[in-house]
């Protein structure tokens, strides 16, 4: 399971790798560190059939009687078209997750941080999760008062050889060509669904290993690839 990943690339950058026009997206803050709950960029197919950036809040609200609703951050491949939690978003709701790099804790005390990026020119090269998304009307917090909130979560399949070394369970999929980004997001589900799958480990590094939860190494590509 991925709870915390970065997106430092510049607007510039992802307008550019996403084809989105410049009228067709909000503003946003490079971030080292993303956490359940933090607004992240997220691109989505328009009404036109064109893409879109906006913000939304990372993690499906799941609501719990008596307790604080919890925030779903993943879900599985193999539980997508069985699970009415997921179904219909993956099926008509699906979005690409802008993102940089991304982490996974050996689970041993204190828990060390090892960041994932692509291979590539640049330190950071900016790729995508497949994401999907809803909006939620209700409260995020127990006893908190009723919000409307976009928010959104992404799919995971088992890890490659690289993410078993630290997370022997589960790894996001990654979306890293156009064509797979562009099924992904106007493909049918049955496209979509065949992109959960293991990028190859020989496509990925870990670029830092650590106790912080942030990418401390990460470049603003905002100096690099504008």
């Amino acid at each position: 399971m991925c709870n915390l990943y970065s997106m430092t690339a510049a607007r510039e950058a992802v307008l550019r790798l996403f084809r989105i026009g410049d009228n067709r997206a909000v503003a946003f803050e490079a971030k080292d560190s993303i956490f359940p709950g933090h607004m992240a960029p997220v691109v989505r197919a328009a009404a036109d059939g064109e893409c879109e950036l906006g913000l939304m809040s990372w993690g499906f609200v799941l609501p719990q009687p008596g307790r604080a609703p919890r925030r779903v951050t993943n879900f599985r491949d193999d539980k997508t078209r069985q699970s009415p939690f997921w179904r219909q978003s993956f099926e008509i709701r699906r979005c690409l997750v802008p993102v940089t790099s991304f982490a996974e804790p050996r689970q041993i005390t204190p828990a060390t941080w090892h960041w994932f990026a692509l291979t590539g020119h640049e330190s950071r090269p900016l790729f995508a999760f497949a994401g999907i998304w809803r909006r939620f009307n209700g409260p995020i917090r127990k006893d908190g008062p009723a919000v409307q909130l976009d928010v959104f979560s992404f799919m995971t399949t088992l890890p490659n050889a690289l993410v078993a070394t630290i997370n022997h369970e589960r790894m996001p999929v990654i979306l890293a060509t156009d064509a797979d980004r562009h099924a992904w997001l106007h493909g049918t589900p049955d496209d979509a669904f065949a992109l959960a799958r293991q990028h190859s480990p020989d496509g990925m590094r870990i670029v830092q290993s650590g106790f912080e939860k942030r990418d401390q190494l990460a470049v603003a590509d905002e100096f690099r690839l504008t």
